[in-house]
Order: structure tokens, then sequence, then C-alpha cells
């Protein structure tokens, strides 16, 4: 039977979202805060959502910030941690944009705090009005130099990590490593995870920084204050590295069209354990753990040299970061762990293993066998 009619439709949108980093944000002098993406300001009424430490360290001055200036700003306190990215909470700020009469793009909201904060009320702002634009202030090592020039917000469901999702990203993100001082120690390190990562897969001068100076980056909250910082400012280094190299890698893919990633190393294994054990392993942590283990998997297979293997493990520890859990010693665990990723990848492998540090290959005939041989190796670190 012939097709009475065929339509085929194409489109396509310029997408542009900036990332600035700035100091003094919470200073009445510094604009940036209360002007819209682009620039402009509005005297209309937005939101302000708040992870709960963040409301405890900086809510005064937040709202000083805006009474100073006489922004209209409503404000709103979201539960921290790993648990709280539920759809609940999503409707909850949905709900709250509804009661302040939220503009289509007049009026974005603004999300102030770790990762948590930054997915709820990124996947609300993609949801209502079938999407408004919101103003990203991420507060944690690990929300600044990775989900800042994310497109992606998700919440977990039904045990599974950011099951449920989409792609919105805010058209403007704003970092200040001035928050990062207020963070405690064990934050740091699970941001450290993240950079370590973004080391591994492309960048051998981010790991050479990790190497020489990651102990006191912990220390100072990346904040070059210490008696041991120099002329370069190791701290704004390695976040103006990790942001730029994450910047490099999601550009040319943000709509994850191509599945071959090399930013989902350390995600193979990782996203099954961590939420298995929440709330005991924190996202940078887990990440530092799944990149051991594939780091394992890649000697095991001759493709990383050992000395290269032992350098990994050793900067793992001089960060403070646990080299792996005992999840990661039960071989069925993880292996039902890859089966997920494999089905989140379309059916295919596509897993990042090292050749070197900042080199990658991909492999598609990663066997059990494998798997279970490094759960033993890694058990014994």
């Amino acid at each position: 039977m012939k097709d009475i009619s065929h339509w085929v439709l194409r489109a396509s949108q310029d997408v542009r979202f900036e990332v600035v980093e700035t100091t003094g944000l919470l200073d009445p002098q510094n604009p940036r805060l209360r002007q819209l993406p682009g620039g402009d300001e509005t005297r209309a009424q937005r939101l302000t959502v708040l992870d709960e430490v963040v409301d405890d360290l900086f809510g005064s001055r937040i709202r000083d910030y805006f009474d100073s200036t006489s922004t209209p700003m409503s404000y709103m306190t979201v539960p921290a941690g790993d648990e709280q990215k539920t759809i609940e909470n999503v409707l909850r700020i949905a709900s709250r944009l509804n009661e302040l009469g939220t503009e289509r793009s007049g009026t974005p909201p603004i999300a102030v705090g770790g990762g948590v904060v930054q997915d709820v009320v990124g996947m609300a702002a993609a949801l209502y009005r079938r999407g408004i634009p919101y103003v990203r202030v991420p507060t944690t090592l690990l929300g600044q130099i990775d989900g800042s020039v994310s497109a992606k917000n998700g919440v977990n469901f039904e045990g599974y990590r950011n099951r449920l999702g989409t792609f919105h990203p805010s058209p403007l993100t704003l970092i200040d490593r001035a928050f990062i001082a207020t963070l405690p120690e064990r934050q740091v390190r699970s941001g450290m995870g993240e950079v370590l990562k973004m080391a591994l897969i492309k960048d051998p001068e981010l790991f050479r920084l990790l190497e020489e100076f990651g102990p006191v980056l912990v220390q100072e909250r990346l904040q070059d204050t210490g008696p041991l910082t120099h002329d370069r400012k190791p701290g704004h280094e390695v976040m103006h590295r990790a942001i730029t190299g994450m910047a490099e890698e999601l550009e040319k893919n943000l709509w994850e069209k191509n599945l071959l990633r090399i930013v989902d190393y350390g995600h193979t294994f990782s996203p099954v354990v961590e939420m298995r054990s929440l709330p005991v392993l924190y996202h940078g942590e887990a990440v530092a753990m799944g990149s051991l283990f594939c780091a394992t998997l890649a000697l095991n297979r001759q493709l990383l040299p050992q000395s290269d293997f032992d350098r990994i493990v050793n900067c793992i520890h001089s960060l403070g970061l646990r080299p792996t859990h005992e999840m990661f010693g039960d071989a069925d665990l993880l292996k039902t762990a890859f089966a997920d990723t494999v089905r989140h990848r379309g059916g295919a492998q596509h897993l990042a293993l090292l050749t070197g540090i900042g080199s990658t290959v991909f492999v598609e005939d990663l066997t059990d066998k494998e798997i279970e041989l490094a759960s033993q190796m890694v058990g014994k670190l």
C-alpha cells in the first residue's frame, strides 16, 4: 500500500551557554548574581533555591545581597544529600515557581548549592512551561569542575542514579572558588575524584599537578593561600584545566548522540556501587574507585604500564581518597552494573580503558573473567 502523504521535518537549534568564573560574587558591587543571562537586570520576582547547607553558611549574605539592591527575590531551601535527588523535590520547586508566576523567559530561578540542588532545579526548569532558563551557582568543587559545563540534569529513580532527567543547559553558570573554602575536607577530596578522572583521560599535566600538590590542594581547598603556593597558583590552574577539559569534551557531543565518550571513564561500574552504598560513598569517591578499577582492567590487558598504574594508586592515596570499596570486590555485582551500563550505551560496551596517563582506547570485548580478576586485585589494594 502506498503512503498517502509523507512529511519530513528538519530543525536545528543554536545552543550557547556561559560558564563564568568571578570573585566576590556575594559583594553587592558585583552585579553578576542579580543579572539575567545576557547581562540585563529585571525588577520582576524571581526564585533562589538553596540547599540547606548553603543556606546555613551563606543564606544571610545572599539575602543581604539582593536586599541591598532592592532586587525582588523569593527563597526556597531544599535538603542536601544525593538521596534527595528525587522527582518529589523537583515537583516542590515547580509548585513554588507556579506560586510566584514565573515567566517563560524573564524570571529565571537561581540554584545555589551542590550537585543535588543543581539537578533538581535544572530538571524543574526543563519541565516548567516546557523549559525556562535558570542560573547555576555551584558551591562544591564537584559542581564547579563537572556539573558547571554539563547540559544534563536528573534525579535518581527506583534505585538507579539519574534514571530520570533531561538535557537542558543553564544559559549562565557562575563560579566563585571562595565557596570551596567553606567545604569539609571530604567534600573537596570527593571533587578531586572527578579532577583525577579528567587528568587520566586527557591531561598528563593536570595529573602531574595532582601528584605534586594534591595534599596541599585539598588542605587549602584550592585557594592558593598556603606556604607552598607559588607564582603558578596550582589551585587556579587545576580548576582551569579541569573545566577546560570537560568543556572541550562536552561541547562536541552535548546531546550525547555519540555514545563513545571518554568522560564516562570511571562511571562504568561506579553508579551501581554508589547507589547501593548511599549515603556512605560520595559521587567523586565512587568515580575515583571506578577509575582505578578500570585502570586495573587496562593493566591486566597490558594496555597500561605498571609504572603508570602505580602512579595512579599513589595519587589516589595522596588525595586522601580510598582506592576501592568492598562492593568492587563483588564480581557478581560488578557484572550486573556492567550489564546496566551496556544497556545505557545502546547495547555496546564502549568501555574506555587507559593506554597511559592522558590517553584512552575503547574496547568492546570485556569478559566476565576479566571483571572477576580485577575485582580480586582491587580488594588487595
